[in-house]
């Protein structure tokens, strides 16, 4: 797990002005690999690279990049992990045409392997996580590769004739010539989603890499696009998308038992979790207590000769709180268990820290315990593997079922009939509806008894007016339903799972899986715990995300995911090999953190103090008044909106750590007030 970094000068720059910005560059992303840094410059292109190392595999100088090949016709720094390099040497071997090996880790066979089968054939072959910049030298151009779910990031684009490309945005911060124009089209898709998804960043002509997919320029074409002109070679390609794996899931569903199904992608995880235990350094896990970390816990338990390390976070709020069952997966497992439990002094204490970790707005506040979880994971162990990617996979999330329910429940309804219980709903104020709720709330089956029932109801009127499937995922996913209602001068650009959809995926559940694979998972989840493990230089790895699973699972009947409304059932057979079921079946729970109160409470001050009114006007994002009514109505208790004011603080906090960075348009500076 290293850093990468880099650029492109098509201005003129000498050899010192290249040297002392990729040094600025690579030297902000130490966080991401304090171990080794290297750089490389070629001052006739003018390209430059730079790498910061956290050494996992072969930690000697051999190992050093950014890397040549063998040859001579590639440059290469690489951020990730090959779990299959070994076969791929053994491949190579057997060719004749490996080179003279200087040591043993995977970067050295990698590009070995680039030279030998070229950029795209090499990269499948690789089994793992990755983030990969190639300079070929004999065609002057620059190969930007993103694994295929997206578990390692990588940002690209222009600013000040320069193309710039790294993982994380601090590096482009760091190099002299950035100035950044946000991008208000953007921001509107954050309110919406606490995220930006892909391609968009936070700034104009700034991209996210799309998971599975290899940008390839030439100088010719950055030259062209720096004077802005339209070029369809800056266009990533793809060489592995979630689109056709589910396409051909459906094209070649197995026909198969059971039994046959929990067998074969038992042995399929196995084999991941084995490859990715592969390290020369201190290795553990994440654990919850929860189907997915329990399962990834479970196998490396299996393939281990001594108690695996394992990693969890307790709160001592009862409602937020899972401590006590990863205890008890843990004991049963017989690991080496440690917990850390939180006070509300540690959280607020990683609160101001959040916009240098997270580097552009992010307010999923599942991000706190995340980066909380993280450090105290770092202080045992530099490698530490997860159970993310479960919920996408097997249909583990509430909201799936909720969703498909309601939908088969309104569909039945004529839309007319539909419109007028919208607008019956909203005659009265959520508040209203809350109080009449709490009258009627003892004779409710437990199932109805819900908090915020009145934000809840009218919720509820929105999903009834939907008209598609699309619509009723919309509702349930967004925060700030009308962005651009609120982000001044902000269009929200069209969401793209409102186009991408495999042929004859009808089933509903499905297809918002489909969806999150490729926004909420790369965008959010991997994103969320990336930045706060590297943040702490630790590594994390995803076993499920393996893409032989991914496939595989995707090619299975969608009763073996969810059975009766019992999500993962086919990953739940596999864990019950190893642990009880009681352990594990409970009702699932958020990573989440008592937002609502903390806001109201020992956050208010510093809410604020970003929400002043003043402040808002000045900054010249937002409409005011939506913001502070929002504001006024949480603290005083009438309506809970955590979540849209959550979005709101992240960017104001975001901005105020930036503000020197960054620029309304292309001259003017934003006033901070």
């Amino acid at each position: 797990m290293c850093g990468i970094t880099g650029f492109i000068d098509t201005g003129v720059s000498s050899r010192d002005d290249l040297m002392h910005a990729i040094r600025q560059m690579t030297g902000s992303i130490q966080h991401r690999g304090p171990d080794d840094e290297g750089i490389w410059v070629d001052e006739t292109i003018p390209i430059a690279l730079g790498h910061r190392r956290l050494s996992i595999i072969d930690l000697s100088p051999s190992g050093h990049q950014p890397m040549v090949s063998a040859h001579g016709r590639y440059v290469m720094v690489f951020n990730g992990e090959i779990y299959n390099y070994l076969d791929i040497k053994q491949q190579l071997e057997a060719s004749g045409d490996a080179p003279a090996w200087k040591g043993h880790s995977d970067t050295e066979v990698l590009l070995a392997a680039f030279e030998h089968w070229g950029p795209e054939k090499a990269i499948q072959q690789c089994i793992g996580m990755f983030a990969i910049a190639l300079w070929d030298v004999h065609h002057r151009r620059l190969h930007l590769i993103r694994d295929r779910m997206g578990e390692k990031p990588l940002y690209y684009g222009w600013s000040n004739q320069l193309f710039l490309f790294g993982s994380e945005l601090k590096a482009f911060y760091a190099h002299p010539k950035w100035t950044g124009e946000i991008n208000r089209d953007a921001l509107c898709l954050y309110l919406r989603h606490n995220y930006i998804p892909a391609p968009y960043s936070i700034f104009q002509h700034i991209f996210k890499l799309i998971p599975g997919s290899i940008l390839t320029v030439s100088l010719e074409a950055i030259k062209k696009y720096s004077a802005q002109i339209p070029d369809a070679e800056l266009q990533p390609k793809p060489y592995w998308s979630i689109h056709d794996v589910v396409q051909e899931g459906i094209n070649n569903h197995l026909h198969i038992s059971a039994p046959e199904a929990i067998d074969q992608l038992h042995g399929l995880m196995k084999d991941a979790v084995g490859k990715q235990m592969i390290a020369d350094v201190p290795l553990g896990a994440f654990l919850s207590g929860g189907i997915d970390s329990s399962t990834v816990v479970a196998l490396m338990q299996a393939q281990s000769s001594r108690p695996v390390k394992t990693f969890s976070i307790g709160f001592y709020e009862k409602e937020f709180n899972e401590a006590h069952y990863a205890a008890a997966v843990a004991g049963h497992l017989r690991t080496d268990h440690t917990e850390l439990y939180v006070t509300p002094k540690d959280a607020f204490d990683i609160i101001p820290r959040l916009p240098k970790i997270y580097d552009e707005p992010f307010a999923d506040s599942s991000q706190i315990p995340t980066c909380l979880i993280s450090a105290l994971t770092r202080k045992h162990v530099t490698v530490s593997l997860s159970g993310d990617g479960g919920d996408e996979l097997f249909g583990g999330y509430n909201r799936y079922v909720y969703a498909n329910d309601v939908w088969n429940w309104i569909r039945k309804i004529p839309y007319p009939v539909r419109k007028s219980i919208v607008e019956a709903i909203q005659l009265w104020p959520p508040e209203k509806w809350e109080k009449s709720y709490q009258i009627f709330k003892k004779w409710l089956p437990s199932r109805y008894q819900v908090n915020n029932a009145g934000d809840k109801i009218f919720k509820l009127s929105r999903i009834l007016s939907a008209n598609s499937v699309q619509g009723v995922y919309k509702q349930f996913i967004s925060h700030w339903k009308d962005p651009q209602e609120v982000v001044i001068d902000g269009a929200e650009p069209s969401a793209r799972y409102a186009y991408h959809k495999p042929a004859d995926l009808y089933d509903f559940i499905s297809w918002m899986m489909y969806v999150d694979a490729f926004t909420y998972l790369p965008d959010d989840i991997l994103v969320k715990v990336d930045r706060a493990a590297m943040h702490v230089s630790l590594e994390t790895r995803v076993p499920m995300l393996d893409h032989r699973i991914v496939e595989y699972v995707w090619k299975l009947p969608f009763y073996l995911k969810c059975k009766q409304k019992e999500s993962k059932w086919i990953l739940r057979q596999i864990l019950y090999q190893y642990v009880p079921p009681e352990l594990v079946n409970r009702p699932k729970m958020g990573f989440g953190v008592p937002l609502q109160d903390w806001l109201r409470g020992p956050l208010r001050e510093w809410a604020e103090d970003l929400l002043a009114t003043k402040r808002l006007k000045d900054e010249g994002f937002f409409h005011v008044e939506k913001v502070r009514q929002k504001w006024e109505e949480h603290i005083s208790g009438r309506r809970n909106w955590q979540y849209h004011l959550w979005d709101i603080l992240m960017f104001q906090a975001w901005l105020a750590s930036y503000s020197h960075l960054v620029t309304q348009n292309s001259t003017d500076p934003i006033p901070l007030g």
